[in-house]
């Protein structure tokens, strides 16, 4: 008997030490070691999740764009995004390092943090026949290098199936003012019907989702010229549509919206911009309403996602202060919130361009707003969009070449509303 107790207790001590083993974590000199499993969520998943923002990203800190940015460059500002809620980037082509570095920069954060959660929708850059070259270009012939980008992409996402979730065949590679290197719809659906062929035969994983990300006229939201058979059959071969809708060039392109009406002349200034900037915002929104409406035209039901969409803080052309008077950091904010809170609570994703400045994209001309889309600028301020995030400390113990994120004007917002112009009236 006195055995057969002490065997009992022996059992029962032993399952308290199993049970309690699988409970706490491993313990090492008096510290504890957390044992965690890697987060992985598919594109279905996160794409049209609010708690996973979007962002368009490029890391270029230079104007010449042949200075790549470092592994530890990039760790920064994914840590910095990071810290704004971002879970989703998008890059844009990979026959430079810049996106497999930034698949390397990520692997290496969530091994040091298995906590760290960061996704890509990796670009694959399409252009035509003689693209960027002295000759003419052949919209109706692709790039013979388009092939060589593709295999790069199918390499990437399959070295690096935690990271990349979605794969975008071109950028606004199909909008007809992309004079240099736009291609007719055929050759997108080309290399859209490959990755899905490659999905069906294992060589690419099923839950990775394939779109093309262009203007919201190429989808068909727009002008009836582009309403063309291969757009419909690539509407229907793509996992989702990625539109991009922009209200900041139309107040010069296409300004209906923008000016302020003989209704509001006698509000005050301030409104006139907010009413302004809500007109933008809804404008976008009917923008994005004509593509859903072209894609069910056809019987089709899939998601939409917006794959850009932004506002420059700075231009000395046509949005700065000698033309539609566009572009200031408080109207950006405007825009920013706007679209952050119509896409949540819609259930969609909005890729939101961009993160941080980068002055190569108008090199020559320091104050073309193409240098001024980001919300962070290139002496690691936050401007005004961000000022709150500051606030709140989110990004303390942060830094961006060496210097801490901290708020543009001093986060003096009477000096920074000094250089806010108010759209002027229609009939200027």
């Amino acid at each position: 008997m006195i055995m057969k107790n002490f065997h009992r207790i022996m059992n029962c001590i032993i399952l308290l030490i199993m049970v309690s083993s699988c409970k706490n974590a491993t313990k090492s000199e008096g510290k504890t070691i957390s044992v965690k499993q890697e987060i992985n969520r598919t594109a279905k998943e996160i794409l049209g999740n609010p708690d996973y923002l979007a962002i368009s990203y490029g890391g270029y800190r230079h104007v010449d764009h042949g200075i790549e940015p470092t592994i530890s460059e990039l760790k920064e500002d994914m840590r910095i995004l990071a810290a704004m809620g971002i879970k989703i980037l998008r890059t844009y082509k990979v026959h430079f390092p810049h996106a497999a570095n930034v698949l390397k920069a990520i692997r290496e954060l969530k091994k040091e943090d298995p906590d760290f959660e960061m996704y890509v929708m990796l670009g694959a850059w399409i252009d035509c026949k003689n693209a960027w070259t002295n000759l003419e270009p052949d919209h109706y012939q692709e790039s013979g290098r388009n092939a060589t980008e593709i295999e790069e992409t199918v390499r990437l996402a399959n070295k690096y199936p935690d990271i990349v979730k979605i794969i975008a065949v071109g950028n606004e590679a199909m909008v007809k003012w992309a004079t240099s290197y736009y291609v007719q719809p055929g050759i997108i659906l080309k290399w859209v019907n490959h990755l899905q062929d490659l999905k069906q035969s294992g060589k690419l994983s099923k839950d990775l989702w394939v779109t093309s990300s262009d203007n919201f006229a190429s989808w068909g939201g727009g002008d009836g010229g582009y309403h063309v058979e291969d757009l419909n059959k690539l509407i229907a071969a793509v996992d989702f549509l990625s539109i991009h809708t922009y209200p900041m060039h139309d107040t010069h392109y296409n300004p209906q919206f923008w000016g302020i009406p003989e209704s509001e002349k006698d509000i005050s200034d301030i409104e006139k911009i907010e009413a302004a900037m809500l007109r933008a915002k809804e404008y976008a929104m009917s923008q994005y309403k004509g593509v859903s409406n072209y894609m069910k035209s056809l019987g089709i039901d899939k998601p939409i996602h917006i794959g850009e969409t932004g506002w420059a803080t700075t231009s000395n052309g046509y949005y700065g202060a000698e033309g539609s008077k566009a572009t200031d950091e408080y109207k950006e904010a405007l825009y920013y919130g706007h679209m952050r809170d119509w896409t949540n609570a819609e259930g969609i994703s909005c890729f939101y361009f961009e993160g941080f400045d980068e002055q190569w994209k108008d090199a020559a001309n320091p104050l073309g707003s193409e240098n001024h889309f980001g919300l962070i600028n290139l002496r690691s301020e936050a401007k005004f969009a961000l000022w709150h995030l500051v606030d709140k400390g989110l990004f303390e113990g942060l830094n961006r070449n060496g210097k801490p994120i901290t708020k543009t004007f001093n986060g003096d917002k009477e000096a920074l509303m000094k250089e806010v112009l108010v759209p002027p009236y229609k009939h200027e």
